[in-house]
């Protein structure tokens, strides 16, 4: 006899594809009924025979969307309606506090890779490919249920393609809210470092490996803010940069074009190669390789190396194109928090670079680039930020009544409990400057309205 059950799931499961994936398996198993997101994660009722059921929620827990985080899934027996043929994905809905997570930022995924390199595909060399399996997320985020309006991306209307790409459950960008192309997209702007605009799209991206390629520093809007990028085989040109930064010191970070290149400059065991293909795409600090044509002022006096490989196609076009290591530091100068934005590019980074590489979709939340160090066969997580954040970890007991906890003046972060659920924010660094302040300011308001 048919059984008609209410799901409960919660966890990070909006914008990752979870909906379609719920609508897939539904109608695999002959079931009806709806799914849609709402303030609390994604709720579902669907109706067939038991087994059927039975089977839909071991799917949601045992094999979810590659980016889901499930945390929980409860099931109540409701009336059956019956007279339904067919399994529907539902608008979106929001009442009471939002208790709905936020996905990661996370690293373009292969599929969206060969469309970038095929000449014969409409996204061939466009920076901002993406699907519900990768992308931006709680950079360009504003609010929950997790819907394009509530983000960066609600001045994009899309184009007919695009919007037929994400009506469609069948398709790997359903409801991908950051879903664009070159025709209704964000565009690439080259700015000198006065603010004047030089070139856009293809011809901005030319310029910029050019001028790496010359030695100069170029600034490179990412996910969660700009950075600096000079050649990393090139004395002089590091130097320079350092002397522009006022970073005496300090170790850069080098991007490289993939896994083999990270192996020419870094001794990798399977533990950091691992962190370094993730996901989320760190800084991973490994043994530095004697030989590498990485000159030793990226990292002064260490036998260490922090080594990250492309995470948007943006990074993967230009490291190509420019086909040499790069310097990829914070877009600032020391001690002061990471620039996200365009004005503020031109007024902080201009007397630090030679030219600005841009784009006009903004970032909501500034979110600089997690660290963690390999060694011994493992992984240690040392700056939990992009990538990472704002990824729950669970409590070994609820937290009595909602918290927010902020940290000290150095290396800060804050963080929200609620129930079992603490939620971290990126790294925001430290206190000392006014700029560093307002970041922690900004922080604490994001992450409390997105937990309610």
């Amino acid at each position: 006899m048919p059984e008609r059950r209410r799901v409960r799931v919660t966890g990070t499961v909006q914008g990752v594809g979870f909906r379609p994936f719920v609508h897939r398996s539904a109608m695999a198993l002959g079931l009806t009924g709806f799914v849609r997101n709402d303030s609390e994660g994604v709720l579902l009722e669907a109706e067939g025979a038991p087994c059927a059921l039975d089977e839909l929620c071991r799917l949601l827990v045992d094999a979810p969307p590659p980016m889901a985080r499930v945390a929980a899934v409860q099931t109540t027996v409701v009336p059956a309606l019956g007279g339904h043929s067919v399994f529907v994905i539902e608008a979106s809905t929001s009442s009471g506090a939002p208790d709905a997570a936020v996905s990661i930022d996370t690293a373009t995924c292969d599929a969206c890779l060969a469309e970038v390199a095929d000449p014969a595909d409409r996204r061939h060399r466009y920076p901002f490919t993406n699907c519900t399996d990768c992308g931006p997320r709680y950079t360009i985020v504003t609010g929950v249920p997790y819907d394009r309006p509530a983000t960066t991306m609600a001045r994009f209307t899309m184009c007919r393609r695009c919007q037929a790409e994400y009506d469609d459950p069948g398709d790997r960008r359903f409801h991908a809210q950051p879903n664009a192309c070159p025709a209704c997209g964000p565009t690439l702007q080259l700015i000198w470092a006065d603010g004047t605009t030089a070139e856009s799209g293809e011809d901005a991206l030319l310029t910029a490996a050019g001028s790496l390629a010359a030695g100069q520093t170029v600034a490179v809007k990412g996910l969660g803010g700009f950075h600096l990028a000079t050649d990393a085989t090139d004395a002089a040109a590091v130097a320079l940069l350092r002397r522009r930064k006022s970073r005496d010191d300090k170790p850069f970070a080098v991007l490289v074009a993939d896994l083999d290149a990270a192996r020419s400059v870094c001794d990798l065991d399977d533990a950091a190669e691992a962190a370094l293909v993730s996901s989320g795409r760190p800084i991973v600090v490994a043994p530095r390789r004697p030989g590498s044509d990485i000159v030793a002022a990226v990292a002064p006096g260490l036998h260490d190396l922090g080594v990250m490989l492309p995470y948007t196609a943006l990074h993967h076009l230009l490291v190509a194109e420019v086909d040499r290591p790069l310097v990829l530091t914070s877009g600032n100068v020391s001690d002061e928090p990471i620039v996200h934005t365009d004005d503020d590019a031109v007024a902080r980074l201009g007397p630090l670079c030679d030219v600005i590489l841009t784009h006009d979709r903004p970032i909501h939340i500034r979110c600089d680039d997690s660290v963690v160090r390999a060694g011994d066969g493992a992984a240690r997580v040392v700056r939990r930020s992009r990538g990472m954040v704002p990824e729950p970890m669970v409590l070994p007991r609820p937290a009595g009544h909602p918290l927010l906890a902020v940290g000290a003046e150095l290396k800060s972060t804050v963080a929200v409990a609620r129930g079992r659920t603490l939620t971290v924010s990126h790294h925001i660094g430290d206190l000392e400057h006014l700029a560093a302040h307002q970041s922690f300011v900004q922080a604490i308001e994001h992450l409390c309205h997105l937990a309610g």
